[in-house]
């Protein structure tokens, strides 16, 4: 049985909850080798104050262990929002055959945005590439937490001046 981009793309959704919770910017990724799920992340960069532990990063580390290999050749990476510069190289690096992602990244998007270093043959590897799966969904999960951290730190403000007067 083949699972849609959607259904994968939701459980990487799942992920950016979690990651929503804890207070993390809410991004999410899996790993998909053959319809399972063999990696997850979700950002912990707050946490653990720690650059790199983006979701991609930490669902490729975990497919890797799983599968017992750094290649992941046929594997399919689904994640909320596009790949910035480092976690595109991961993927590059880990030989990952498909990134599908969601929401596009104007600020760090290299996956087609601000560049596609995915696609770019002067790498030694390339992968295929699917944007704006769930993008509307992706997109508001991210939207509406930092609207919420703006009106958290704009009562805060607030509550400081009229404490002063």
């Amino acid at each position: 049985m083949s699972f849609s981009d959607e259904h994968f793309m939701r459980e990487a959704m799942k992920e950016a909850e979690k990651a929503k919770a804890k207070n993390e910017v809410p991004i999410g990724a899996i790993v998909v080798l053959k319809d399972e799920i063999v990696g997850r992340g979700h950002n912990l960069r707050e946490t653990t104050q720690n650059a790199v532990t983006h979701a991609e990063m930490i669902a490729i580390q975990e497919a890797c262990q799983r599968v017992g290999s750094w290649r992941l050749e046929e594997a399919v990476l689904y994640v909320t929002l596009e790949p910035c510069p480092m976690c595109s190289g991961a993927i590059i690096l880990s030989r990952i055959n498909k990134v599908v992602y969601g929401a596009v990244d104007p600020k760090a998007g290299c996956a087609g945005t601000l560049m596609n270093l995915l696609q770019d043959s002067r790498f030694n590897h390339q992968c295929e590439l699917v944007s704006g799966v769930l993008e509307r969904e992706c997109s508001y999960m991210l939207s509406a937490f930092f609207k919420e951290i703006r009106v958290r730190k704009k009562q805060e403000r607030k509550a400081v001046l009229d404490k002063n007067i």
